[in-house]
This record gives C-alpha cells, structure tokens and sequence, in this order.
C-alpha cells in the first residue's frame, strides 16, 4: 500500500495527498509530526529515498537555524535529531512498494504511482 508521510499544514504536502486522491489508489495517511517515527523508520525511508540524512533536513526551519546550522552531525544524529524534531523533515513522503519520492514538486509523486 502507498503510504504518505503527511503534514496538513504544509501546502505541498496538501497538494501530494491531493494527487494520491485523484489517483484512485488505496493509500495510508502518516501524521508524522502527531506519531513520531522510530529511527529505524525514518533511516528505513532514507535509504528508500537513496539519500544522506542531511538531504531531508528542512534547512530553512527555526529550529535548524537556532540549534544545529554551522555544525558537523554524523549520519545517526541527524536521524536522532530529526525524530526528536519531526518539523525538519521534508515532506511529504511518499512510499510505493520499494520506491520513494520527496513530493517536491508534488508532480514528482506521479513517478511511483
């Protein structure tokens, strides 16, 4: 089943469970920021997405800039970083099988459904 790792107040996000919808196709809703994700899930979905955690880390957020910008993190820190902060993940996610695309653009999506 597809599921999508979903913020609703993100409008990309929004527009990535729009594009599911019109799809037809059966598929899970995962509210990140309210249901956390364990490390061994969220490193499970960046190896999906074949990317170095640093690739999924919003940059742009608060937080990052407050706490973390200008500093050296290995692999599992960022993972531990992001689970206890879930608004730095990028998003949405969605996840096909053993295919994975960061919906942004949203059009990105239509590549594994």
């Amino acid at each position: 089943m597809i599921k999508i790792y979903h913020n609703n107040r993100c409008s990309k996000s929004r527009c990535g469970l729009d594009i599911l919808e019109k799809s037809g196709q059966s598929f899970e809703v995962i509210k990140y920021l309210e249901d956390t994700l364990s490390y061994s899930e969220l490193k499970g979905i960046i190896d999906l997405l074949g990317i170095n955690p640093i690739q999924l880390v919003r940059k742009n957020e608060a937080v990052w800039k407050e706490k973390y910008k200008d500093q050296d993190f290995s692999d599992s820190e960022l993972i531990e970083i992001m689970i206890k902060n879930p608004k730095l993940i990028e998003r949405p996610i969605v996840i096909n099988g053993n295919k994975a695309v960061i919906g942004r653009p949203p059009e990105t999506i239509l590549d594994i459904i």
